[in-house]
């Protein structure tokens, strides 16, 4: 949906009209039943998303401005990255992308079997992977490890720029998670798949060359440090801080 039929203002919304230097970031806090759009503070809004009503306050995030991280920085981080919980982490961050390059920091959030994390846009999704292009399966939601994004934005504004939905305190490495590998993410269950997820000419605009070296390179292809793709088993709500552990194997 445009930012119109979300029910932004003008003021609230000029800069999802700029696809050039802009991304559009909106943190929603889902709101109780009783809340109503006159107790809300004017410069704010309420918006719905399938069927469920979230209170939105926008931000801007500059996609163009360079923050980029050196090679050195980079490997010395490796450490902390390899410290990562391997059974039982905690879920950081979940965006949705309700178009391409938008994006929306959900304080609380649902995985649906059916269309993946709700308000994402990968039920809509062009796939060169499926007959008849329509989304495949096995890429319905991915998941980032936290101390990897937070090691190549510098900025945890900018963790959501990377194009994730879920960023994750957990080992996602193939040895700690093989595909079929079971995961229960707050109330909800995903499996691992073996679709690979690789670093694109976008990620490197937005983290650096050397970043996109550093997830895709070989000799840290086993660590899936750009992350792994997974599928909806079970649906339920997920929220920023939720236990994500390892279930044992069926």
């Amino acid at each position: 949906k445009n930012h119109r039929e979300l029910g932004f203002s003008a003021k609230e919304s000029q800069f999802w009209e700029d696809e050039t230097s802009t991304q559009a970031s909106v943190i929603l806090h889902q709101t109780r039943p009783s809340c109503t759009a006159g107790s809300l503070p004017a410069s704010n809004s309420l918006i719905c998303l399938s069927g469920v009503k979230y209170f939105a306050i926008t931000k801007e995030i500059n996609m163009t401005e360079p923050q980029y991280t050196s090679r050195a920085a980079l490997e010395a981080g490796l450490a902390h990255i390899l410290a990562s919980p391997k059974d039982a982490g905690r879920l950081e961050l979940i965006v949705a992308r309700p178009q391409i390059d938008q994006r929306l920091v959900l304080q609380s959030g649902h995985l649906d079997t059916r269309e993946g994390l709700s308000g994402d846009n990968w039920k809509d999704r062009y796939s060169s992977l499926t007959p008849d292009h329509r989304p495949h399966p096995d890429d319905q939601v991915t998941l980032m490890n936290s101390r990897v994004i937070d090691l190549l934005a510098n900025d945890r504004e900018r963790w959501q720029i990377a194009g994730d939905q879920l960023y994750v305190d957990l080992d996602l490495s193939t040895e700690n998670l093989p595909p079929g590998t079971r995961l229960q993410v707050g109330e909800a269950v995903v499996v691992v798949t073996d679709l690979p997820h690789t670093g694109c000419s976008k990620f490197a605009a937005r983290f650096g060359p050397e970043a996109l070296k550093f997830v895709n390179g070989a000799e840290h292809k086993r660590l899936r440090l750009r992350g792994i793709n997974a599928r909806v088993l079970r649906s339920g709500a997920i929220r920023p801080g939720d236990a994500i552990h390892k279930l044992p194997q069926a």
